[in-house]
């Protein structure tokens, strides 16, 4: 369940699939289970070298939402960027116009290095909402239905974004945006939409990640992942 009405999120899905569809150099990845997009150097070489600054000045260990005794969970560093600052605001502005969702909808957009050996294991960008976090979420925008990514350089080797369910996997490309769809056409959870972030095993990988809320996110909600 969400709190939005199942109907309502599919007619808005259908729309932002199409406004997505209509960007250029978009390209939608063959696969039926999930809408996943992918569109290469949607950011520049300035625009990534500013967010890797800035994610390795502010950089702090990674945190997850739902405890586990798995220490190498989630092993990367991630920075909450600071949306009122102009660069930053600049980019947020670009993610939205690609996205065709409400400004007011998205997360601050959150960096993550990943050193050799630094990984993310498979898990899902929507909520479980049988958790206890569930209680703040959704009063904090609800459910996640859309992520954007974006690669910040590809000269690590290792590092992929797998989707192992769809048997996908894409490599950083430096300037990259990678974007999917967290929710099924019925507005449910889509358990397709498990991923992960393979180990490093060269280099440093950066990437940034912005969510999108069904309802205007509020600050003070998550930015665990």
């Amino acid at each position: 369940m969400s709190i939005t009405d199942k109907a309502v999120l599919a007619e808005r899905n259908e729309a932002i699939i199409a406004h997505i569809a209509s960007q250029p150099d978009v390209r939608k990845v063959p696969v039926k289970q999930i809408d996943i997009f992918t569109c290469p150097d949607f950011l520049d070489d300035e625009e990534c070298r500013l967010l890797v600054e800035k994610i390795d000045r502010d950089a702090r260990p990674s945190t997850l939402l739902s405890t586990t005794d798995d220490t190498e969970f989630r092993t990367s560093s991630s920075t909450d960027f600071d949306r009122q600052a102009p660069e930053i605001d600049r980019i947020e502005e670009k993610i939205v116009r690609f996205m065709g969702i409400a400004k007011d909808n998205g997360e601050t957009i959150q960096g993550q290095r990943y050193e050799v050996g630094q990984q993310f294991k498979p898990h899902n960008d929507w909520f479980y909402e049988t958790q206890d976090y569930w209680k703040e979420e959704r009063n904090h925008g609800g459910q996640r239905i859309w992520t954007a990514m974006v690669f910040l350089n590809d000269t690590q080797t290792g590092g992929a974004t797998r989707f192992k369910r769809l048997g996908k996997m894409f490599h950083p490309e430096k300037g990259k945006l990678l974007c999917w769809n967290n929710l099924t056409a019925e507005g449910e959870p889509n358990e397709w939409a498990l991923h992960q972030g393979m180990k490093v095993r060269q280099g440093a990988k950066y990437i940034i990640t912005k969510w999108f809320r069904e309802l205007p996110w509020v600050s003070g909600g998550t930015s665990a992942y």
